[in-house]
């Protein structure tokens, strides 16, 4: 095989794709039209034929900026785990930067541009500083992971968390909780997942004339989220402590991720009370502790390392789009959809303490 040279079309025939297609994948080029077996199957066909075309490997060596708020949340790292499993698949190098959600941090990072040979930027959040950063679109591919509601001038791939927070609500509903707490960290408009989950549920209680939803949030500090690393879990913590003290009528607590949802899972143990008959508990993000046997954590499973690996495709094709003037003009938008996870942290509220 290695005597013959292997052309697209050997490659098309053997993968039942179309020459275009195939050179499309190989470039780089649209790769938020296939699916990642697609992608994969492909590659691997032109591995195994010993196919070789400067032409397709323009994309070999590049360098893309990875910034995300921190690590430690598993939510974080499964996204960037599936950033970079593409990477390494593509041939790519990748540079992570933490934020903290520090303004001056994520501005500072933006810098690297300048100062780094940086082919494209990712961000695995909505960026506080959105105004400058669609500013910085139209000199260098940026991907940003967010909420569909959000109607940026830069590519994205998306869920919809006010959907996510309806599919919570609603569950709740069915099972017969009217009065449930919300319990958040920073609520403000450079957390809009926050506010769209938490807007999801208020939408379905609204629907059906149940009473108002109790909020208690606590706004962290970029100084604290980079000195304790696991603020989230204990603002949960905190927080159920006081629900369970002053709100003797709510009968389950929804955490704005699984993180806060763990240290109320806590609290609530700690306080001698049981789950689920006492107290329901649900999150979002379905990360993977949320499987284990001592949580079994009711949760919305959002995709994360599949959009990850979504969110490096659509970067490379824009790269390698950046010199196609009709390309340069559009903006793509990628929605996944968010799926409930019915596990055993949710049931009937209690009849009395």
């Amino acid at each position: 095989m290695k005597n013959k040279k292997t052309t697209l079309s050997d490659i098309a025939k053997k993968a039942n794709l179309s020459t275009a297609s195939v050179s499309m994948i190989l470039s780089g080029k649209k790769l938020s039209r296939f699916s990642n077996e697609t992608i994969t199957s492909v590659k691997q066909i032109a591995k195994e034929l010993y196919y070789t075309n400067k032409k397709h490997n323009s994309i070999l060596g590049k360098t893309i900026l990875i910034i995300c708020p921190s690590v430690y949340n598993p939510y974080y790292s499964t996204l960037i785990q599936g950033m970079e499993h593409k990477a390494i698949e593509l041939g790519i190098r990748t540079l992570i930067k933490t934020t903290y959600w520090d303004i001056s941090i994520e501005k500072d990072s933006l810098n690297y541009f300048t100062n780094y040979p940086i082919s494209g930027i990712i961000f695995s959040m909505i960026p506080e500083k959105v105004e400058e950063v669609e500013k910085l679109s139209k000199q260098i591919p940026i991907v940003a992971v967010g909420d569909e509601d959000n109607n940026f001038d830069f590519d994205t791939v998306n869920i919809n968390n006010f959907e996510a927070g309806k599919l919570i609500g609603n569950h709740l509903i069915e099972l017969g909780h009217k009065n449930i707490a919300y319990i958040s960290t920073s609520l403000n408009e450079f957390h809009t997942a926050r506010t769209k989950r938490l807007e999801g549920i208020k939408h379905v209680f609204q629907e059906n004339n149940l009473p108002p939803i109790t909020i208690l949030s606590q706004d962290i500090l970029p100084e604290e989220e980079i000195a304790t690393a696991d603020i989230e879990f204990f603002t949960g913590y905190r927080l159920a402590n006081i629900c369970l003290k002053e709100h003797k009528e709510i009968t389950a607590m929804v955490g704005i991720n699984d993180m806060v949802a763990y240290g109320i899972l806590n609290a609530i143990k700690d306080n001698k009370f049981n789950i689920p008959d006492d107290y329901s508990v649900c999150g979002f993000d379905n990360i993977f502790p949320s499987k284990f046997a001592s949580l079994k954590l009711t949760t919305i499973e959002h995709s994360i390392f599949q959009r990850g690996e979504k969110a490096m495709n659509l970067i490379v094709s824009k790269i390698n789009d950046k010199d196609n003037n009709e390309a340069n003009l559009q903006v793509t938008r990628i929605d996944y959809k968010s799926k409930l996870i019915k596990r055993g942290t949710t049931a009937e509220p209690r009849k009395q303490i």
